[in-house]
């Protein structure tokens, strides 16, 4: 496409974050013999006792690479565009995925569901933790800069609003459910950010450059 750097390109890396984290759930299940997706968490797949850890952790690792590196030229592609509460809201979900590929990285569960170790408290507790309250921020964030200015950036406000939608599904479902679908109710939570990381990377690659051209359009006329 005409005009595109390298680094719009490379914010497409959003996508395949995307496709090797349904690839390292898909995969990793297949490697986990009597994994059930339906009452089992993802990050199950991970646990360094588990039969999948090699293939999982492998494809989880390439998920995160992809995930930092678009954020972080989403981060550069939106500097002196849109305005600050949306550009902070885009920093902190940029170090939100860095938070979350080196504290998953360096502490993944020991076993399914939780042990009770060191390694699970920091993951469960810490890492998460850290992690679910800077995506909510983040989110939040971007959904008030996104409906600011004349919602100038009202769609990817909107995208973010049904990601925090998801969200809140998740550890909602996760307590009501039966336990038979607690995994399918985590998912919800999971696969919004990912799906996210993925749009993110698509507004990297076009959708900035073509809103500040049409709302530059707009004042013109």
């Amino acid at each position: 496409m005409k005009g595109k750097t390298l680094t719009n390109w490379l914010c497409l890396s959003g996508i395949a974050s995307l496709i090797f984290y349904i690839l390292h759930a898909v995969v990793g299940a297949m490697n986990y013999p009597g994994y059930d997706w339906r009452s089992q968490a993802v990050s199950d797949l991970t646990a360094t006792n588990a039969p999948s850890f090699v293939v999982a952790n492998g494809l989880t690792s390439i998920h995160h690479l992809f995930a930092c590196l678009s954020s972080v030229l989403v981060c550069i592609i939106i500097q002196g565009k849109g305005n600050k509460v949306l550009r902070f809201g885009i920093y902190l979900f940029a170090v939100m995925n860095w938070v979350s590929a080196i504290g998953y990285t360096l502490f993944p569960l020991t076993d399914s569901g939780y042990a009770g170790t060191f390694q699970d408290v920091m993951h469960v507790y810490v890492v998460t933790g850290v992690v679910v309250v800077l995506s909510i921020v983040s989110i939040s964030l971007i959904i008030i800069g996104g409906f600011k200015d004349h919602k100038k950036y009202q769609s990817l406000a909107i995208w973010e609003a049904v990601t925090l939608v998801f969200m809140f599904i998740g550890p909602i479902g996760t307590s009501i459910v039966p336990n038979a679908y607690f995994g399918i109710a985590e998912r919800f939570s999971v696969y919004s950010v990912a799906v996210f990381n993925a749009v993110l990377g698509l507004y990297g690659f076009v959708f900035i450059d073509k809103v500040e051209e049409n709302f530059k359009y707009r004042k013109d006329v």
